[in-house]
């Protein structure tokens, strides 16, 4: 990585990638069987705190499984925040599902578990939070509303690995909960996902449906009695999975070091603003993203962007509401309401460098290049 240019998210492969992998390919298991997809579920679930682990080929397809392990089907609702990557509204309504939308909180970027009550129909399956930029979602309150309507809970873990909530992992705070393992996650595999859960029944399910519905045990027969899906990760992603693993803590802890090094060369820079921290929780800061005020800073996010690009400085912008999705309104989707918050949020909010082998003096050049453009400046 050079200062010349410095990009948004690079992977992190500092472990025995090489290694694993080589020996797959040297062995010649190189598809959806081999001792690395094993081994790979059984570090990356013991990780969590759970005791299941299902590699799938990539986190929206972990999303899909997980939800038709719940049963969740046609006429049911699921609960989704507004402000979410569209792969959550998307693997909801691969079952036939209809995704409902509730707004952000403006301190963390979650979803506003004060409103998700009102949006609680006699439809409703589950509730399916998702862990934004790496800071988890209030799921105490989550699981006591589920718990009171009978409903299911599907974590969101895509942008968590490692990220705790009262002392837990989470991906072992609901009945289930749905990996990525895409190139910019702390961990990768290059393209990839896993589900994980305490739930035996729920993981059996999962290895069903993951593999066109073969017997999960037994000898394998040709009479399929459901219709599957081929979910299968290979023997190759999942070796570069478990070096991943064996390093997690490491990655984890960079990103949350990038976090204090960008919060301390911008403290005191107006119209900066980064996310809360809510207290007993453990965010992993996936991504570094601020929101930019106007007012306050003297450009707006895309002057702003504009700006570090022609520096070298690769950023991002933030996601677009679901309910500004036209994908999701012609599916059906209630699109109308109030959500002003997820409009914040995707008109002002940007994610800074966040990779994990960042170095100190590429974030100081990030921040003093924003300092320069700031109008105290």
């Amino acid at each position: 990585m050079s200062e010349k240019f410095i990009p948004v998210c690079e992977p992190y492969l500092a472990g025995n990638e090489i290694k694993y992998v080589l020996d797959a390919l040297e062995t010649g298991w190189i598809s959806s069987a081999g001792k690395y997809i094993t081994q790979f579920e059984e570090a990356f679930a013991n990780y969590c705190g759970v005791k299941h682990g299902i590699a799938v080929a990539n986190g929206t397809v972990a999303l899909h499984l997980a939800l038709v392990a719940l049963g969740v089907g046609k006429d049911d609702e699921i609960i989704i925040p507004n402000f979410t990557m569209i792969a959550t509204a998307f693997a909801v309504c691969y079952t036939g599902a209809k995704p409902v939308f509730v707004d952000a909180e403006k301190e963390t970027w979650n979803i506003d578990v004060n409103k998700i009550e009102s949006k609680i129909t006699k439809k409703t399956k589950a509730i399916l939070p998702v862990h934004i930029y790496g800071h988890p979602c209030d799921m105490e309150e989550i699981n006591r509303m589920a718990l009171k309507y009978n409903l299911k809970v599907l974590e969101d873990s895509a942008e968590v690995h490692g990220a705790e909530y009262k002392g837990k992992k989470c991906g072992s705070l609901g009945n289930i909960a749905a990996f990525s393992f895409f190139a910019n996650k702390i961990a990768t595999t290059g393209e990839g996902g896993m589900v994980v859960t305490d739930d035996d029944e729920l993981a059996e399910k999962c290895r069903y449906f993951k593999n066109l519905c073969f017997p999960v045990k037994g000898p394998r027969n040709y009479q399929h009695n459901e219709i599957g899906f081929n979910y299968r990760m290979s023997n190759l992603h999942a070796a570069l999975g478990l070096a991943q693993v064996e390093k997690l803590d490491f990655y984890v802890e960079r990103r949350i070091n990038h976090n204090r090094l960008y919060r301390k060369y911008l403290q005191g820079v107006h119209g900066i603003i980064f996310p809360m921290e809510e207290v007993d929780t453990k965010s992993v800061y996936w991504m570094n993203g601020i929101v930019v005020d106007k007012e306050s800073f003297g450009l707006n996010r895309n002057e702003l962007m504009a700006k570090l690009k022609q520096d070298g400085i690769d950023t991002r912008l933030f996601f677009t509401g679901m309910h500004k999705q036209k994908a999701l309104l012609q599916y059906g989707c209630k699109c109308k309401g109030n959500f002003s918050i997820s409009e914040w949020l995707e008109e002002n909010g940007m994610y800074l460098p966040s990779g994990s082998n960042l170095h100190q003096r590429q974030i100081e050049l990030i921040c003093s290049q924003i300092k320069k453009y700031s109008k105290a400046n």
